[in-house]
């Protein structure tokens, strides 16, 4: 009888406290939201790896994190090459780096003011929100646009596929701080 009588509190306090116990470990991850950044959450379209509606560079400038925007288009082989990698690195580093993939054929308006000729391209802007200035352009065969009558540097650009390695020397370059 005394036996009974335990096992009715016991089961249920026991239950509670597992109910409880693995609340608080999903919910306190530091402060974090899952995402491996602290206030950057899933839901932030400034961080969805798709864009399908213009996109203000200077609302994701005060980030102060490294941006790469590729334009390509999901039936591009090369494109399709790189879908992944940029899918892994836009989960990874959320919060530390923006990486955004742009269809051109689905969404051709989207390309509109960017110097893109063959997909895919991407576009690198530094932390500092500025074009990337990188240090051995050719290493990558990156390509930099100015503006022809001030000079002023306006793009940072890749034709072609990257690896992921490539991608992450780069985002590294720009300021991605791992």
């Amino acid at each position: 009888m005394n036996w009974a009588k335990a096992a009715r509190i016991l089961v249920p306090v026991l239950i509670i406290l597992a109910v409880a116990g693995m609340w608080l470990l999903k919910n306190s991850q530091n402060g974090s939201n899952g995402t491996g950044s602290p206030g950057v959450e899933d839901s932030n379209p400034d961080f969805a790896l798709h864009v399908t509606e213009n996109m203000n560079l200077e609302e994701l400038r005060p980030y102060g994190i490294p941006i790469v925007i590729d334009f390509g288009a999901d039936s591009c082989i090369p494109c399709k090459e790189m879908a992944p990698v940029l899918r892994q690195l836009n989960e990874e580093l959320r919060g530390e780096a923006i990486v955004k993939f742009v269809d051109v054929w689905k969404h051709p308006s989207l390309v509109e003011g960017y110097p893109v000729s063959v997909i895919p391209t991407q576009v690198f802007i530094d932390s500092d929100g500025k074009p990337h200035m990188p240090k051995d352009p050719d290493s990558l065969g990156l390509k930099m646009y100015s503006t022809k009558d001030t000079n002023e540097h306006v793009f940072t650009t890749h034709e072609g596929g990257l690896t992921r390695d490539q991608l992450l020397w780069v985002l590294e370059e720009m300021g991605l701080e791992r």
